[in-house]
């Protein structure tokens, strides 16, 4: 069994993103490509990150540079009150967040993106060797 750190988390994580798990509307806007693997994937990894290490989801608002609205940002706030963003290099363009607020977590299956997070779930597990403590997406309601 690998001992799950937040390093072994990210490693499987960054590993695991692909066009496939791209938010639809993020690669509909830039598309996605391997040298910025983060792009559109911040809400189903701070899930994943909210499954494994607890603690609080937040969301912020993106503006770009011009000041047009660019849609939201996720990540975590740990229970000990650590900031964790392990997307946040997707923003290349002077984007700026703003209005940082936790939200509630959405009870059972997501409404929007929930098979990129099961797939991206299942291939950080695979890649662990390990099944995820937290929710089990193998068993979430379709």
């Amino acid at each position: 069994m690998v001992l799950l750190t937040l390093a072994t988390l990210e490693d499987a994580l960054r590993a695991g993103w692909a066009a496939d798990t791209c938010s639809p509307d993020d690669f509909a806007r830039a598309g996605w490509d391997a040298g910025n693997p983060a792009w559109g994937h911040c809400d189903i990894t701070a899930l994943i990150v909210h499954d494994v290490f607890g603690g609080e989801l937040i969301v912020g608002d993106v503006t770009a540079a011009s000041g047009a609205p660019q849609g939201f940002h996720w990540w975590n706030r740990l229970d000990s009150g650590i900031e964790i963003d392990l997307t946040r290099e997707q923003f290349r363009s002077a984007e700026v967040i703003s209005g940082a607020r936790p939200v509630q977590r959405p009870a059972g299956p997501l409404k929007r993106r929930n098979d990129e997070y099961r797939l991206l779930r299942r291939r950080v597990a695979e890649r662990l060797g390990q099944p995820l403590p937290g929710r089990d997406a193998d068993q979430l309601p379709e």
